[in-house]
């Protein structure tokens, strides 16, 4: 009976370990994927890393979660855990809509948006328009240097809400 056990020990640490590496494969034909993307589109190359950074992230908990299947963890239990783990996840990001949305705008910037680094845009407002050229854009923010030399920060869900005039450099 003892030999058995060693012999299903030995075989839940070599599916581990495959998992593992499957889930490395992932990450690096994920990283490939994205650098190509980047240099096809000619996106910057920080949009580029807050997207891998978030890919990595869904990977490895997936690579948790299979390997806790692998181990034994019974599913009800993974399952109670899991649902309780975003439960709270959503009480938070409803509290903080706006962290949420701003994360799922500059998905979108990245992805779907016509502008890049160096651009100077227009944000079109009723009463006050802000111009300025794009310096950084980030998974929460873009950041704007005016004519007057000051930088402002968008958060990126007010460039996917409201109408944008831009000219490519």
């Amino acid at each position: 009976m003892n030999n058995f056990q060693d012999i299903l020990s030995n075989f839940k640490t070599i599916e581990t370990i495959i998992v593992i590496a499957i889930g490395i494969l992932f990450q690096i034909g994920a990283t490939k994927s994205l650098n190509n993307i980047r240099k096809k589109f000619g996106f910057q190359k920080n949009r580029v890393i807050i997207i891998n950074k978030i890919i990595n992230v869904l990977i490895y908990a997936s690579v948790v979660i299979i390997v806790s299947f692998i181990w034994g963890v019974d599913e009800k239990q993974l399952i109670l855990f899991i649902s309780s783990f975003l439960t709270i996840l959503g009480i938070a990001f409803f509290a903080q809509w706006s962290i949420l949305s701003n994360i799922t705008a500059g998905l979108i910037l990245f992805v779907n948006y016509p502008v890049k680094i160096g651009d100077e845009i227009t944000i079109l407002e009723k009463d006050n328009n802000i111009t300025g050229e794009i310096k950084d854009i980030g998974a929460f923010f873009i950041t704007l240097k005016t004519n007057e030399k000051e930088l402002i920060t968008v958060p990126n869900s007010i460039i996917l809400q409201k109408n944008i005039k831009f000219k490519e450099k």
